[in-house]
């Protein structure tokens, strides 16, 4: 973009660098760029994936049943293991490309002046010295100092979290007036900056430099690491046991060897990393259909544990866009519906149209505002897009509502084009535009701060008039508005010097603009309230803005908004004067370090803290946080790059649902721990205590492994793809340090484990004391019973949702039947043909573990999950 004839650089810069200058800099400082995310290689992605503590017991299985000649039986097992790292990985490259196709954050090109002409580079090719020129709608493409500017606003929300954009001077009497920063928008005005700092030593580089990689593990590999080490510890033990007890009864050792492998096998749900990558897979998969990009596959999992969630503002909670809200005038006060820059909407006064003259009065500061305005309404390409805004947005939001009340800008200029002005500035904070009209006149028109235009030496009003003006705008303020003041003047010729026209004007009234909470923000906070997260607001912007939306969404009730300590500032925290940071519910004017301190004093205290944000500014909070989710609209790349889970279309109602999606995984991760630990409980007693009853060898190995294989693999892996529970929402999360075991579930593994066993080895004794085929009994019973317990923990048993599992049980049954009645799968298991009543008594074996199984579901406080 070229820079208009009325900004002329620095004497000294009007050259800027020479090409040959350019390149030894380039040389010397690197490209500006940030550094790209390292690299993970396959072989890292498969590494991980195999030091789970569940398949390492897998893989030492493998090498046992290979020590045995066991091959069947170890390529059974390491199909499993291949499965599951299969799924993992490919998941985990999908997402990173995914997220990298999100990436556009820095301009790809800039406006350099080199060799004494303008000249567009590569952003990456610009170096410390060059003379940027800057205008409208560009993004700075490296920090810089200003040279020249005219009437400048950037936006740097991503650095500061703020959502107004900050005005840059040369002459401001705050030196930061006069910076810029790497990766803020030019959204008003033009400059000349000369570049200080590129790529790493950037003020965007320094935060993306700070994002180190995430070591900590995640609630669900902290629990099943944990269990995994048991699980290993108790089955080598008791099949040790196994093995021993053999010998002693004079059973040979191979024989004993391959029995207690089997029963290894069968005791350690090796599924179970299957069922997880399987349940987070459908959760990733759910989640990339509303808009959501899974990074890790674990993260959503962790959303289920989140028990706190700190939430940007600015996009997050709000639409990012200003809004017109109220209008006030010296007659009243109305109230503008609408969203974002669309100009459709209502004024309304207490509910009501408002009066003919208060609807003049309104209409008055409407036009006013709009003709002093520099900003433009761009109508949506398409009708799914939104209408934008280009400029200032707080200016868009006066055009805006003036187009709600008939006045398109451009008709107001036709009929009274502009003449002269006097831009808006960091030390005048006012703007006043001269127009002519038709009888010849000029017409004065200006905005600005309250502070800056309720004086005497600019109105020509009564001192009780300007006293209501004031407290009503600091009223507003209160309020989380941004207010600015109008008035209007006309002379009869043209002032000259145009400041000149600043003087003698009329107040017309006071235009409040917000940027509004999304639409479904309240209904947002209030699930999360709900299913007992505590939501946390962490913004950049002002205290007063953000108590306000804090209190219009509900993180705040409205009788708490001034309760102290419920909303403090950074420069509180900088003071030490908050002793207990976990008590604040709202946090205005942090800094990225201090985002980073409220984060971990939650984590302290033991909670699993969800991240949202959007800026750099959150880039070091979100790798921080348990997981992070960043926004993939408006988000930046640091953000992005930081964070789990990317929002594509920037709502927030998408973290409530991956927050249920990771409870419906937890769930039933503990469904079919208590199914499978259940069903191995029951095999190792079967085995320990059958020759207590004369059953020398209650189960051969094959029958134990083609049990596993049945119930483990095929009716395990379905259940991971069970539905929610309907109340899953309505439930506090889970206790961060509750074992996975916890809440009651190891006590329904050892009522369920025990009645199968008592089952099943009632019918194999009542069919051994009939001269029948007891072994196949036993193991058609065994099997029965399991699948059993599987339809039985389901939260409705008839529901069409996860055909799969019905699926999966029917065919285990059948293939546990053609296990004895198939000639090959008879003589390779050892079973036999068995008669009706035989059948029956398997049969009855498996509906009364499914009673069971009902059963224990309804003692549980958690449902069927």
């Amino acid at each position: 973009m070229s820079v208009s004839s009325d900004v002329h650089p620095d004497p000294t810069h009007e050259a800027g660098l020479s090409r040959e200058q350019a390149a030894r800099l380039l040389a010397e400082c690197g490209p500006n760029t940030l550094a790209p995310p390292a690299v993970i290689s396959l072989w890292s992605r498969v590494s991980a994936q195999l030091r789970d503590p569940l398949i390492i017991v897998l893989l030492a299985a493998v090498a046992l049943t290979v020590a045995t000649a066991d091959y069947a039986d170890a390529i059974i097992i390491s199909v499993v293991v291949l499965f599951n790292t299969t799924v993992g990985v490919v998941q985990e490259v999908r997402a990173d490309n995914a997220v990298a196709a999100l990436s556009a954050m820095t301009a790809p090109t800039a406006r350099v002046r080199r060799d004494g002409t303008e000249q567009e580079v590569a952003s990456a090719d610009v170096v410390p010295g060059d003379v940027l020129m800057l205008g409208e709608g560009d993004i700075v493409p490296a920090d810089a100092t200003l040279r020249q500017a005219a009437a400048l606003l950037v936006d740097e929300s991503t650095l500061t979290g703020e959502s107004v954009p900050a005005d840059k001077d040369v002459h401001g009497t705050d030196p930061d007036t006069a910076r810029l920063r790497a990766g803020t928008v030019v959204v008003r005005g033009r400059a000349v900056a000369t570049v200080t700092a590129t790529g790493a030593h950037s003020a965007l580089g320094v935060i993306a430099a700070s994002l180190h990689p995430r070591q900590q593990l995640t609630p669900l590999q902290k629990r099943l690491a944990g269990l995994g080490k048991v699980l290993a510890l108790v089955t080598v033990g008791l099949c040790l046991l196994v093995l021993g007890l053999g010998l002693l009864r004079g059973q040979s050792l191979e024989l004993m060897a391959v029995t207690a492998i089997s029963l290894v096998v069968a005791a350690v749900p090796e599924s179970l990393p299957a069922v997880v990558t399987l349940g987070l897979a459908l959760g990733a998969r759910r989640m990339a259909a509303r808009n959501a990009v899974v990074r890790r596959l674990s993260a959503v999992e962790t959303l289920g544990s989140v028990t706190v969630l700190a939430t940007d503002k600015t996009g997050t909670l709000t639409e990012g866009r200003m809004l017109l809200e109220r209008v006030w005038t010296p007659l009243g006060t109305v109230t503008v519906s609408g969203t974002g820059y669309e100009p459709v909407g209502e004024f309304l006064h207490a509910g009501l149209p408002p009066t003919p003259a208060l609807a003049d009065a309104v209409r008055e500061v409407l036009v006013t505002g709009a003709l002093c305005n520099d900003a433009s309404l761009v109508p949506p390409a398409e009708a799914a897009t939104p209408w934008a805004a280009l400029g200032d947005p707080t200016e868009a939001a006066l055009l805006t509502g003036a187009a709600k009340a008939g006045c398109a800008r451009e008709g107001l200029l036709r009929d009274r084009p502009r003449v002269g002005e006097v831009p808006f500035d960091s030390l005048r904070k006012r703007m006043t535009t001269l127009h002519s009209t038709a009888g010849g006149a000029i017409d004065i028109c200006l905005k600005g701060a309250p502070e800056a235009v309720l004086e005497p030496s600019l109105l020509d009003e009564e001192p009780e008039v300007l006293k209501r003006a004031r407290e009503e705008a600091a009223a507003l303020s209160a309020e989380g508005y941004r207010v600015l003041a109008v008035a209007a003047g006309s002379h009869t010729a043209l002032p000259d010097p145009a400041e000149k026209s600043e003087s003698g004007l009329r107040l017309l009234g006071l235009a409040a603009i917000s940027d509004p909470p999304k639409a479904a923000a309240e209904a947002t906070v209030l699930a999360c309230r709900s299913a007992g997260i505590t939501s946390v607001l962490i913004t950049g912007d002002h205290p007063a803005t953000a108590r306000a939306i804090a209190v219009r969404v509900g993180i705040l009730r409205r009788d708490e908004a001034e309760q102290p300590g419920l909303v403090v500032t950074g420069q509180e925290l900088a003071a030490g004067q908050i002793p207990d940071l976990t008590a604040v519910r709202v946090f205005a004017r942090t800094s990225p370090q201090q985002k980073l301190d409220i984060v971990g004093a939650w984590q302290a205290r033991g909670e699993v803290t969800a991240m949202t944000g959007d800026g750099v500014n959150d880039g070091p909070a979100l790798r921080q946080a348990d997981i992070g989710v960043a926004m993939g609209r408006r988000g930046t790349e640091v953000a992005r790059q930081a964070a789990d889970l990317v929002l594509a279309d920037d709502e927030l109602t998408s973290v409530v649902a991956a927050v249920e999606e990771g409870r419906r995984v937890y769930a039933n991760i503990r469904r079919f721990l208590l199914y499978a630990l259940a069903g191995g409980a029951a095999e190792i007693l079967i085995m320990l205590l059958g020759p207590l009853f004369g059953l020398v060898l209650p189960l051969r190995a094959g029958q134990i492994l083609w049990i596993n294989l049945l119930t483990h693999g095929l009716t395990g892996v379905a259940m991971g793809a069970e539905p929610s529970s309907p109340d899953a929402m309505h439930r506090p999360p889970r206790r961060p340090r509750q074992h996975v075991l916890g809440g009651g579930l190891w006590q329904r593994v050892l009522r369920l484990s025990i009645l199968v066993t008592a089952v099943c080895l009632g019918a194999s004794l009542w069919v051994r004391h009939t001269g029948g085929p007891w072994q196949t009994v036993l193991f058609l019973s065994l099997l029965a019973a399991q699948l059993g317990v599987a339809l039985g923990l389901r939260e409705r048993v008839l529901t069409r949702r996860n055909l799969s599992l019905p699926v999966a049980v029917l065919t285990a049954a059948a293939l546990g039947v053609a296990a004895v009645y198939v000639p090959f799968l008879a003589h390779l298991l050892g079973t036999s043909a068995l008669s009706w009543p035989d059948i029956g008594i398997a049969a009855a074996a498996g509906l009364i573990a499914f009673i069971a199984a009902r059963t224990e579901c309804s003692r549980s406080p958690e449902g069927r999950g």
